[in-house]
């Protein structure tokens, strides 16, 4: 009995041991660089300010793993490669940046900033994560709409979804076809919220007397 404790004690000895020798998988953390808003057709600036809310999304992206789907029905996330801000907030800091960029308002901020907006953009974060049948992709598919405070209504909405085909069977490879397919897809929304605003301008408010 006591040589049976004996093993059992240098067996788990062994195990620790070995454990501790082996180097730890390193984290590693990737970006969608907002960068610069390509510059508006028009520089004509308009008299309104938007808010722009946190992203509506799962728990999923309210995360920092990347996620990837392993057929039709089913997620997974990695574990040791994430991003380094959750998409939630990085969606948000995009739609803030285009919208800025455009030149086309008078203010852009978050919501929950001490500004104040004539509308609320508003968003669902639907899919931001790595496809692989039919062939290897990452896939982005987001829902913007303008919230409207004084009339509690929603006044435009309009969707995006695309699949962007992935060059090479890597992570980082997968992270730049989402790069390009997140700045593409704020470049169409933004520029189609542009178009709203051109084609329903901002009412004065009436006077008295009027």
């Amino acid at each position: 009995m006591q040589t049976r404790m004996i093993r059992l004690i240098a067996v788990a000895a062994l195990a620790i041991i070995a454990v501790g020798c082996g180097a730890p998988r390193p984290v590693k953390y990737y970006v969608i660089d907002p960068g610069p808003a390509p510059p508006a057709a028009s520089a004509q600036q308009l008299p309104i300010s938007l808010l722009v809310a946190r992203p509506y999304t799962s728990h999923l992206y309210r995360d920092d793993r990347l996620v990837f789907g392993s057929g039709p029905v089913q997620l997974g996330t990695y574990e040791y490669e994430r991003w380094a801000q959750t998409p939630a907030d990085m969606v948000q800091e995009m739609l803030v940046n285009y919208l800025r960029g455009s030149g086309q308002y008078k203010g852009v901020s978050r919501v929950g900033s001490a500004s104040h907006g004539d509308y609320i953009v508003r968003s669902n974060l639907l899919a931001l994560y790595e496809v692989d049948q039919p062939q290897l992709a990452a896939r982005f598919s987001i829902r913007l709409e303008l919230f409207d405070p004084k009339s509690h209504s929603t006044v435009w909405n309009m969707p995006y979804e695309h699949d962007e085909p992935v060059g090479d069977r890597n992570v980082a490879a997968i992270v730049e076809a989402m790069d390009r397919n997140v700045k593409a897809g704020m470049q169409f929304l933004t520029g189609e919220l542009n178009k709203y605003f051109a084609e329903h301008p901002l009412q004065p408010p009436a006077t008295a007397g009027n």
